[in-house]
């Protein structure tokens, strides 16, 4: 299997791919909105902490595991042991990591749709067509499972394609479309009034909230959902990865890359959320918390844009462009995963598989858009509070104690020859060990509770 894998062609593309990946709406909206509600520049400080302490170590994790394993997320977790045990045991790891992308991408599409919808909405009113763009903005079942289908055709359509000329050739392009999408958001809010008192509150810490307990615990979960810990995604990508490539520095690369777009969002929502203060939307309640956190971009938001008169329509465009290809970046890894395994196991089509599984995910979004009040908190905290941070400290456990030292070394001796004498071999072992499954087992705690 591993002589005849696909690989990413590029070590650019690899980077941009799994950056991409770990790039959603989690970093592009839930790290500023996060930042906003935690005191800004003191959460931004603890975030970067939690993200060399927390997330880099695991990531490398699982890369070093996909690599090692060269398959789909239950093959590969088999081939940490030549114990028979440990083997069923890892494929029920991995099964258990799979069935957190599949799930997310079941509500997360239907987020992704909104998302397309509003996007289309800002087209619509620049062209005049106002009933249409009513429809594209009301919340309705049908306007729902419409931009879900959108969305999906979208997603489906870069995995059919495979490794180089779907996921890479995709990412390569929507990744750099992001960062000139980001820079002129930033130019054009930086113009308008109040949005120099929402740069200072984002990037001057209040040091006196760095220990705050619930600023502390929000950072971590943040730091360790930001990279998308325990989602299957990085394992697979990993297992796509040359065994040229030097694996640490290609995880640190695509940590910053992650990083990075989460700190320039922040340099955009929340200058943009004091714009809307100073234009007299509703941003924080009398007790300084935010309102509507969680719905802020389709509510708050889109008001700051009507506000802004000729323009608006076109901000809105450019706005919700920026948050589908971060959508988008996300949920291909999210496909990746399933059709991985149906592939390789099976023998199907790439074709066919992302199709058929594109489609079976897409029905079970389906009847989450018609029982949206039952089904979609449900699903969302199954997905991302209970298996996602439980497949990572499963990740973490196999990674750190039933895959041996030796085997680790030699996975990762392949690019990086010398590794045995550098600083990262000495403290990575032990630390994953040791260090992370307390880590991780907290941010599950603090999910269940």
């Amino acid at each position: 299997m591993a002589s005849s894998r696909e690989l990413f062609g590029t070590r650019i593309g690899f980077v941009l791919a799994a950056a991409g990946a770990a790039v959603g709406l989690g970093n592009i909206w839930g790290f500023p909105t996060q930042a906003a509600s935690n005191g800004g520049g003191a959460f931004l400080l603890v975030y970067l902490l939690m993200i060399l302490l927390v997330a880099f170590p695991m990531l490398v994790v699982e890369m070093a595991i996909g690599r090692h394993g060269r398959a789909n997320p239950l093959d590969s977790m088999r081939a940490l042991s030549d114990n028979p045990l440990m083997k069923r045991l890892g494929s029920g790891v991995g099964l258990v990591g799979l069935a957190v992308p599949c799930m997310v991408l079941a509500f997360y599409s239907i987020v992704g749709g909104w998302l397309v919808s509003f996007l289309l909405a800002a087209v619509a009113e620049i062209l005049h067509f106002t009933d249409a763009a009513a429809w594209l903005k009301g919340f309705s079942a049908s306007r729902n499972l419409f931009g879900a289908i959108l969305f999906y055709v979208l997603t489906i359509f870069i995995v059919q394609a495979g490794v180089k000329q779907g996921i890479e050739r995709w990412s390569t392009r929507l990744m750099p479309a992001l960062f000139v999408l980001f820079a002129a958001m930033f130019i054009y809010i930086m113009t308008l009034p109040g949005a120099t008192e929402g740069l200072k509150h984002y990037l001057i810490p209040d040091f006196s909230k760095i220990m705050d307990r619930d600023l502390l615990l929000a950072a971590m979960g943040q730091g360790f959902f930001s990279l998308t810990i325990g989602g299957c995604s990085m394992l697979i990508y990993g297992s796509y990865l040359s065994q040229k490539e030097n694996l640490p520095k290609m995880a640190l690369s695509v940590t910053l890359v992650d990083t990075a777009v989460a700190v320039i969002a922040g340099l955009v929502v929340l200058p943009a959320m004091f714009v809307a203060m100073h234009q007299g939307v509703e941003i924080y309640a009398q007790d300084g918390s935010l309102l509507s956190a969680d719905t802020l971009v389709f509510t708050v938001l889109p008001l700051l844009f009507e506000s802004l008169g000729a323009a608006g329509p076109y901000v809105s465009l450019v706005f919700f462009l920026l948050m589908t290809i971060a959508a988008l970046t996300s949920s291909i890894s999210m496909l990746e995963c399933p059709v991985a395994l149906a592939s390789e196991r099976l023998g199907s089509g790439r074709k066919i598989t992302s199709w058929v599984l594109g489609g079976l995910i897409a029905a079970f979004s389906a009847v989450i858009v018609f029982h949206f009040g039952t089904l979609f908190g449900l699903v969302a905290k199954v997905a991302t509070q209970y298996f996602q941070p439980f497949a990572a400290l499963l990740f973490c456990l196999f990674g750190g104690w039933i895959w041996s030292r030796d085997r680790k070394l030699s996975a990762l001796r392949e690019g990086y020859a010398d590794i045995e004498q550098s600083l990262f071999w000495k403290i990575w072992p032990v630390y994953v060990k040791f260090v992370c499954p307390i880590l991780v087992a907290t941010v599950l705690w603090v999910s269940l509770g």
